[in-house]
């Protein structure tokens, strides 16, 4: 797409176009020229806060009308927006930071725009997830991003169980208030000896990353007052934990037939099985014997 198509006048019954814009994590001069140019030519802005967005348009003297759209009006504004949308008027969605939709009420309305069948556009820019990837030394070639935890140890616990055998790297959002419970959460449930990286003012003033295990960060910072928004990067699962796990989900019948089928010694294919199902090789004898009867 050219600039010039971006902002453009509407024929008779056409559509308008919902634009996700991203917008600085910390740097002001992260802005794109593209966006603050959409910014501008733009009817309508919006923001998830509308005072933090108007100090923003303010720096870059851009004058376009903001209305606010956030998690607690997303389902009575949402559905006046795409109205507004289907009148043929463009709108620009931003949130108070990064890229609208991630963590915040930005993927409601571009659901909405797309079952409306209404054209959604990205205006790309800063991303504090994918900018603490990059500089966090783990690997960056698979990653899940989980974001924010949520609020109770129990779902908490639920979630990083369910992550917990995946051999992507891992990507978590927390506020300093929360850093260090965070941090103890992912400790107990991935293991301390677990690899990661915390982001924390990216690209702001301040900006640092700290390296090493679970256990390392843990006690850092409970000599250390967690300050700033932090992003938590986390190694995946070893190899070994995910060949363990698939291991434990067979019956003992099944994986003394595997480490047979393996080559190992009839005691040794006991043995092994025994030893990942947590059971005793009398039991994995007992099984195989009513398996052959």
């Amino acid at each position: 797409m050219t600039a010039a198509t971006d902002i453009a006048a509407k024929t008779e019954g056409q559509q308008g176009t919902l634009y996700l814009c991203a917008t600085p994590i910390g740097n002001l001069e992260d802005m794109t020229l593209r966006a603050l140019r959409v910014l501008r030519e733009a009817e309508l802005i919006a923001a998830e806060d509308t005072r933090h967005t108007r100090q923003l348009l303010t720096h870059f003297d851009i004058h376009t009308r903001l209305t606010s759209y956030h998690e607690h009006n997303k389902e009575t504004k949402g559905p006046e927006l795409i109205a507004w949308l289907a009148a043929g008027h463009d709108l620009v969605c931003v949130s108070d930071a990064g890229l609208p939709g991630i963590c915040d009420p930005g993927s409601h309305l571009a659901q909405l725009a797309i079952a409306a069948g209404i054209r959604v556009s990205p205006l790309p820019g800063a991303n504090a997830g994918l900018s603490a990837l990059i500089c966090s030394g783990l690997d960056t070639t698979r990653f899940t991003f989980v974001g924010f935890l949520p609020k109770t140890a129990k779902r908490q616990r639920e979630v990083l169980e369910e992550v917990r055998l995946r051999r992507d790297t891992l990507i978590f959002y927390e506020a300093p208030h929360h850093l260090r419970a965070t941090l103890a959460a992912l400790a107990a449930v991935l293991g301390e000896e677990r690899q990661a990286a915390l982001g924390r003012e990216l690209t702001k003033r301040f900006e640092e990353f700290v390296r090493g295990s679970l256990g390392q960060l843990c006690a850092r910072y409970a000599a250390e007052q967690p300050r700033g928004e932090y992003v938590i990067v986390v190694a995946g699962a070893a190899e070994e934990a995910g060949e363990t796990a698939a291991a434990q989900q067979m019956a003992p019948t099944e994986l003394y037939a595997h480490y047979l089928a393996q080559g190992l010694p009839k005691k040794e294919a006991m043995r092994q099985t025994a030893k990942d199902l947590g059971i005793s090789r009398r039991e994995v004898y007992q099984r195989v014997l009513a398996e052959e009867r």
